[in-house]
């Protein structure tokens, strides 16, 4: 019976929850997708938006997406669908290459969610799930806080009804200054109450005396957008706000999303493919630290390249029913672990309210004042403007601080994506310089011990006659050469030295540039008549090292430990 569970829920992940379902769960699961829903309804509209697409796209891309990862997913709390970093990396990928809302953008957009799902697909099944976690976690911090900066800006146009532009903070100072005397009043009056109302509202219903009086305010204070989208329309249908000037959805089509293959042809993939693939890197990347952190609050148990198959499909069946690229939403995903989700039928279910939504309730929404999309986006994204992690990650690794502003600087002053590569290149070009320049340390023996320490920072016995080394990195062309100039400077300190010893213990590789400058090193040293020996080489680094003309030359011996060779060479200091 075991080995039929293992090959079903290799077959189909789904299995694994499937098989031990139980109408408790579905009563935790449901509840749970009736208070998501609350947030996806209001929320999918703005990111449509967002991405500079028509609004119901956003409910068409928490459809299929969400029920294509429950089957294959591995996280049982992850929200999938349109997030905000996700979709105005869609608008910056497509804004320039197309007229915004125009139905060859909309189709572009559909394809570039195509992309993203093929290249998810084929990274996850050739296991390459660990190439994209490669990116220092310290930039995409600083890219979210960035881009979540720029998205919050990129609101204030729908506030004060003005066209503006929000692809960098020189470009949006601009654009203020040129049409700030045109706005909106109304519409700025409008949106204010209603930011007002979601950050002040959710204070007092989670105060100790309403709590005491009404109980938990949980569903209460998650619904609030999705009251706020009620008492607007209602407000624009009563007092005819639109004679003001406040702008509104207006028609959205209504019923289940159209299934099709999205126009393409090669010169329209060559040119999304550098966004495809940003937008794949970051959504994979995201979406899996968002389940690591559920998952380890349930002991769930979570697969990287599972969990790119999944986003794979779901960008897939995003891309063919209509929609734009989808990841995990960690708004929806925490609420969704905090109401009691129990598996991902949770995420079947608000799927399927969603359709009901499409079907019968688009209607409802055509006088939904675009202000309020706005300002339900500001307020969600603006909790990730945040700027402690840039003096903590700075307080703690200088380089990594640097990699963090630079990545800020370049996505708020030239763009998402430029910003995003320029991360990634610093990070690795820091990485190299903080490789190249290794710590290294002469060390002595702790008195009473067999332990070796620093010589700069500890109290340790040493001879005139042996140099004790430990250089803390693996040996490569990049530090071959550090490594050889603090030998030759500690050298020149030790008048009556007869030994080197290099503790090796650090050591995990050495390429064969390093290998060739430990041959000079050897050769030199014999002619000053000074032994150079190792002690501690692990067991992959010795096998490498087997056949080589080191140790056919070694003038000295190889120790198993260090304390052995300074027992043989100096037993005077033991």
């Amino acid at each position: 019976m075991s080995d039929l569970n293992t090959r079903l829920t290799s077959l189909l992940p789904a299995w694994q929850w499937l098989s031990k379902y139980n109408q408790a769960k579905f009563k935790s699961d449901l509840l749970s997708a009736l208070i998501v829903i609350a947030m996806l309804v209001p929320q999918g509209m703005a990111y449509a938006m967002l991405a500079g697409l028509p609004p119901i796209m956003g409910l068409y891309a928490s459809i299929l997406p969400m029920i294509i990862y429950a089957m294959v997913g591995s996280s049982p709390t992850l929200s999938i669908g349109p997030v905000a970093i996700i979709s105005i990396m869609t608008f910056a990928t497509l804004n320039p290459l197309f007229e915004v809302g125009s139905p060859v953008y909309i189709q572009a957009a559909c394809l570039l969610a195509v992309m993203v799902g093929i290249i998810s697909l084929l990274l996850g099944i050739f296991k390459f799930g660990f190439l994209i976690q490669l990116i220092s976690h310290p930039v995409i911090k600083s890219f979210i806080i960035a881009s979540a900066l720029l998205i919050a800006l990129g609101q204030f146009k729908f506030l004060v009804d003005l066209p503006l532009q929000a692809n960098n903070i020189p470009e949006f100072i601009q654009s203020v200054w040129q049409y700030i005397s045109f706005s909106n009043l109304p519409s700025l009056l409008f949106g204010m109450l209603a930011l007002l109302f979601l950050i002040y509202i959710p204070k007092v219903l989670q105060s100790n005396a309403v709590q005491s009086r009404i109980g938990s305010t949980v569903f209460l204070s998650k619904a609030l957008p999705l009251m706020l989208v009620i008492v607007s329309i209602a407000a624009v249908y009563l007092f005819d706000l639109k004679a003001v000037g406040i702008k509104t959805v207006g028609e959205i089509p209504s019923g289940f999303p159209p299934l099709a293959m999205p126009y393409w042809n090669l010169d329209l993939v060559i040119t999304l493919l550098p966004g495809a693939a940003m937008i794949a890197m970051i959504s994979f990347v995201e979406s899996l630290s968002i389940a690591q952190a559920t998952a380890l609050q349930q002991r769930s148990h979570l697969n990287s390249n599972q969990e790119l198959i999944a986003l794979g499909l779901s960008n897939l069946s995003a891309g063919l029913s209509s929609a734009f690229p989808v990841t995990g939403s960690l708004s929806r995903t925490v609420v969704n672990a905090d109401a009691g989700a129990k598996s991902p039928l949770a995420g079947v279910l608000s799927s399927l309210l969603i359709v009901v939504v499409s079907l019968y309730f688009t209607s409802f929404f055509r006088d939904l004042p675009l202000t309020i999309l706005a300002v339900t986006i500001m307020v969600s994204i603006w909790k990730l403007v945040d700027f402690k992690p840039f003096i903590e990650t700075w307080r703690y690794s200088k380089a990594d601080g640097i990699a963090m502003w630079i990545t800020f600087f370049a996505v708020i002053c030239i763009d998402i994506s430029t910003g995003l590569l320029l991360g990634i290149i610093s990070t690795f070009i820091l990485l190299l310089w903080r490789i190249s320049r290794p710590h290294i340390a002469v060390i002595g023996l702790v008195q009473g011990t067999q332990h070796f320490r620093n010589v700069q920072r500890h109290q340790v016995l040493t001879s005139s006659k042996v140099l004790s080394m430990r250089i803390d990195e693996n040996l490569t062309f990049l530090n071959a050469n550090t490594f050889k100039g603090f030998l030759i400077n500690a050298i020149s300190q030790y008048i009556h030295l007869e030994h080197v010893v290099i503790n090796c213990s650090s050591i995990s590789t050495i390429d064969l540039s390093a290998l060739e400058m430990l041959e000079d090193v050897n050769a030199e040293l014999s002619k000053l008549n000074i032994q150079l020996h190792f002690s501690e080489i692990k067991g992959p680094v010795m096998d490498k090292l087997q056949h080589s003309k080191l140790l056919q030359h070694l003038s000295g011996q190889i120790y198993l430990t260090h304390f052995q060779a300074m027992q043989e060479l100096s037993p005077e200091v033991l």
